[in-house]
């Protein structure tokens, strides 16, 4: 049981955001969150995403397409994939098959959060030379963890809703893991 609820929890990927990054600002007193999933990229507001752009655009940020993103495109598949495995896992009950796909969940995370960091990191710091306000030497990358202050900003970036969930099936499949090696 513990092992099949961590596999269908993943679908919280696809109803609630796994990550959350709020810029707070003097104009931005409350914030402006931009929310990721693990198919989509969105705001707490319809033009949310559209304004980043534009506050981007000053400090030569180029813009966020989340149609330019593959990780949008391919990523549901490989948690799509992981549902099935863990509940194949489920299904054939052995403590080494649980173990198996908590690790292989550990390593997809530990690549996807790296491919996060390198997407922060090139759009904090592949500038446009024609940007309107240039502030040489600065970085714009937000903090992978945490919270950063950057010019005006206070950028904050933390796991939200469905990215602490889907951290959760990973000590699920353990402790399935822990429980099945036991009995």
């Amino acid at each position: 049981m513990l092992m099949a609820l961590a596999a269908i929890s993943l679908i919280t990927l696809f109803i609630w955001p796994m990550w959350r990054i709020t810029l707070i600002a003097p104009q931005y007193p409350e914030g402006v969150d931009l929310f990721i999933y693990i198919n989509k990229i969105g705001g707490d507001s319809p033009g949310t995403l559209q304004n980043i752009n534009i506050l981007n655009h000053y400090i030569g940020m180029k813009f966020i397409e989340p149609d330019s993103i593959p990780e949008l495109t391919y990523f549901p598949y490989i948690i799509f994939a992981m549902i099935g495995l863990g509940l194949v896992a489920a299904g054939i009950n052995k403590a080494s098959v649980y173990l198996g796909w908590a690790i292989l969940f550990v390593i997809l995370a530990i690549l996807g959060i790296y491919d996060f960091y390198l997407w922060e990191y090139d759009y904090g710091h592949s500038l446009s030379p024609n940007a309107p306000i240039k502030i040489p030497g600065a970085s714009f990358q937000p903090p992978l963890f945490g919270k950063k202050d950057i010019i005006n900003f206070t950028a904050i970036s933390l796991p939200h809703t469905s990215g602490i969930i889907a951290g959760c099936s990973i000590l699920l499949a353990g402790l399935a893991w822990r429980l099945r090696r036991r009995g």
